[in-house]
C-alpha cells in the first residue's frame, strides 16, 4: 500500500474514487458539501431520498457524479458528530478502505482531514489512516497452494490544506513504518511451529538486522549454560529444536544514552510441556511467541522512522513440549540471577525463561525495560481482548505506556503490583514458586517478574487477550506493536 497527499479542492481532483464524510441526520461534512455544491446539489438530494442516513460504517457508493471531476463518489457514515472521537474514526476509515477495496479503483483519495476525531490532530489522523488501511490490506496466504487475488486498490492519498500538509505527510510515513512493523509481527505468528521454530526467528532476526543495519548476537545452548540460564533452559529441555537467545542492538541515540530494553517472549509453540494442555484451540499456541514478533516489528518500525534513541530487544525463544527430558512439576532450577525456583506447573514457562532475559538485560544499563508477553491466561479473563495488562515497578513509566496506548489506539489498563501478592509464590523448597495458585494468576505472574527488574524501570505487558485472535478471523493481531512505537516515539522526541 503506498500514500501521498495532495492539496486542492475535491471537486476538481480527478480521481479513480474520492470518499468524503456523511454525519448522523444526512448532514454533509465540508468536502462533502463542496462535491455536494460542484454536483448542483445532486448529493444532497440522494440523501433526502433516504439512500444513507450517515450511520457509522455505513458506505454509498456514486459513480460519474456530474460537476465532480473523480470517477466515482464514495460517501462514507460518520454517526453523530457529537460522538466522533478516537474510534469512530478509525470506523469510517475502516469502513471507507473496505468500500474501496470493493471496487476496481486503484487509488482512493480520503478527505477526511476536515473530520473531528475528539483532539486529535493532522498527525495523528494520517497516521491512522496509514494503519488502518495497512490493516484492510493485510493478506496471509504463505501457506495456501492457490493466493488471493491481488486487491486493485494500493494507493491512499489524503487531501489535506496548506497548513496540515507537513503533520499529515509525517504521520503517514509514521504509520507506514508501523504497519510495516505490525505486518512483520502479524506474520511471524501467522507462520505454524513447525516452520516458526526458535531457529527461524534467529534467521528472521538476522534478516532484519542485515536489512536496516541494527547489530545483533545470537546466542546458543552452550553460551545460555555459560551464563547460568537454568531457568531459560529448563523450559527447552522436552524439546529437539535448541533454544535461542536473541540480542538486536538499534543505535539511533548518542553512543552515552541509555538504552531502552524490549524483551519479547519468544515460546514457538506451547504444549504446556508435562502440565499438558487440553486438546482444543491448543493449535493456537503458536501464537506463544507474540510478544517476541513484536519486538522484532517495532524494532523494524524504529529504524525506519529513524528515531534518535538507543533500542535493544531482547528475544528468549524455545518450544515448550513434554518428553523424557523435560522439566517435571516439582523440579527446582537455577535462574541467572542465582534465585531458586520450584516448578510446579510446567505450563508457567513464560516466566521462567523472561526472568533469565530480563536478568541479561541489566548489562546493558538500560533507562527502562519493557517485556511482552501472551504470559496468563488469567489476564484474558480479567481484561478480555480489549486492553493488554500493564505493570510496573515505575508509575512514572506505567503512565508513558498508558498515555502511548491511547496515542496509538493500543490500549492498556495498569493492574496492581503489590506486595500483598507475594505471598501467594512461597516455596517450601525453592527461594520462589512459579505459580501462585488461582486468584490474581496475571498479577502473580507478574510479581514473578518483579523479583528480577529490582535494578532498573520495568513494566511488563500481558498482552495474552490482545496479540491474537479466534473463531472465523483467527489470527495475530500485531499488538502492541503500535503502542511501543507510540511509546518509543515520544521518548525519542518525535
Amino acid at each position: 500500500m503506498q500514500f501521498s497527499t495532495k492539496r486542492g479542492a475535491p471537486e476538481m481532483r480527478a480521481t479513480p474514487c474520492i470518499a468524503v464524510g456523511v454525519y448522523a441526520g444526512r448532514k454533509l461534512s465540508a468536502a462533502a458539501g463542496a462535491l455536494d455544491r460542484a454536483a448542483q446539489g445532486a448529493l444532497g438530494e440522494i440523501l433526502r431520498r433516504g439512500d444513507m442516513e450517515g450511520k457509522l460504517g455505513s458506505a454509498l457508493l456514486l459513480y460519474r457524479v456530474q460537476g465532480v471531476a473523480a470517477e466515482r463518489v464514495l460517501l462514507v457514515g460518520l454517526g453523530e458528530e457529537t460522538e466522533l472521537r478516537e474510534r469512530e474514526y478509525r470506523e469510517a476509515v475502516r469502513a471507507a478502505i473496505k468500500a474501496a477495496q470493493e471496487t476496481g479503483a486503484g487509488t482512493l483519495t480520503l478527505c477526511f482531514s476536515d473530520i473531528k476525531a475528539g483532539r486529535r490532530d493532522a498527525n495523528w489522523k494520517a497516521r491512522q489512516i496509514a494503519l488502518v488501511a495497512v490493516e484492510c490490506a493485510y493478506r496471509f496466504d504463505y501457506m495456501k497452494s492457490k493466493k488471493s487475488e491481488p486487491r486493485p486498490l494500493a494507493h491512499v492519498e489524503l487531501l489535506t490544506v496548506a497548513r496540515d500538509a507537513a503533520a499529515t505527510g509525517r504521520g503517514l510515513r509514521q504509520g507506514q513504518a508501523i504497519g510495516a512493523g505490525v505486518t512483520l509481527a502479524k506474520d511471524l505468528g501467522n507462520l505454524p511451529g513447525n516452520i516458526c521454530t526458535p531457529t527461524y526467528l534467529g534467521e528472521q532476526a538476522r534478516k532484519l538486522a542485515k536489512e536496516w543495519k541494527i547489530g545483533l548476537e545470537l546466542l546458543e545452548r552452550k553460551d545460555m549454560e555459560k551464563l547460568g540460564m537454568g531457568s531459560l533452559l529448563s523450559v527447552a529441555q522436552g524439546s529437539r529444536q535448541p533454544p535461542k537467545l536473541i540480542v538486536l542492538n538499534y543505535a539511533g541515540g548518542r553512543k552515552t544514552a541509555k538504552p531502552v530494553v524490549l524483551v519479547g517472549k519468544g515460546v514457538t509453540f506451547d504444549t504446556g510441556g508435562i502440565s499438558l494442555k487440553p486438546s482444543p484451540e491448543m493449535d493456537e499456541m503458536k501464537f506463544d511467541m507474540c510478544g517476541a514478533a513484536s519486538v522484532l516489528g517495532v524494532l523494524r518500525a524504529c529504524a525506519e522512522m529513524k528515531l534518535k534513541l538507543n533500542v535493544v530487544g531482547i528475544i528468549p525463544t524455545t518450544e515448550n513440549m513434554p518428553g523424557g527430558a523435560a522439566t517435571k512439576p516439582g523440579d527446582v532450577v537455577t535462574s541467572m540471577s542465582g534465585q531458586t525456583i520450584e516448578v510446579l506447573n510446567t505450563d508457567a514457562e513464560g516466566r521462567l525463561i523472561l526472568c533469565d532475559a530480563l536478568t541479561y538485560a541489566e548489562r546493558f544499563e538500560p533507562d527502562a525495560v519493557v517485556d511482552i508477553a501472551t504470559l496468563t491466561g488469567a489476564c484474558v479473563i480479567a481484561l478480555g481482548h480489549v486492553a493488554s495488562g500493564l505493570y510496573s515497578n515505575k508509575d512514572a513509566l506505567a503512565r508513558e505506556l498508558l498515555a502511548a496506548g491511547d496515542e496509538a489506539y493500543d490500549r492498556a489498563w495498569h493492574m496492581p503490583l503489590w506486595d500483598d501478592y507475594q505471598e501467594q509464590l512461597k516455596s517450601n523448597f525453592a527461594d520462589m514458586a512459579n505459580i501462585g495458585g488461582r486468584p490474581a494468576g496475571s498479577v502473580t505472574a507478574a510479581c514473578f517478574l518483579s523479583r528480577f527488574a529490582k535494578k532498573f524501570d520495568w513494566a511488563h505487558l500481558d498482552i495474552a487477550g490482545t496479540a491474537w485472535k479466534s473463531g472465523k478471523d483467527k489470527g495475530s493481531t500485531g499488538r502492541p506493536v503500535a503502542l511501543l512505537s507510540s511509546f518509543l516515539m515520544k521518548r525519542a522526541g518525535k
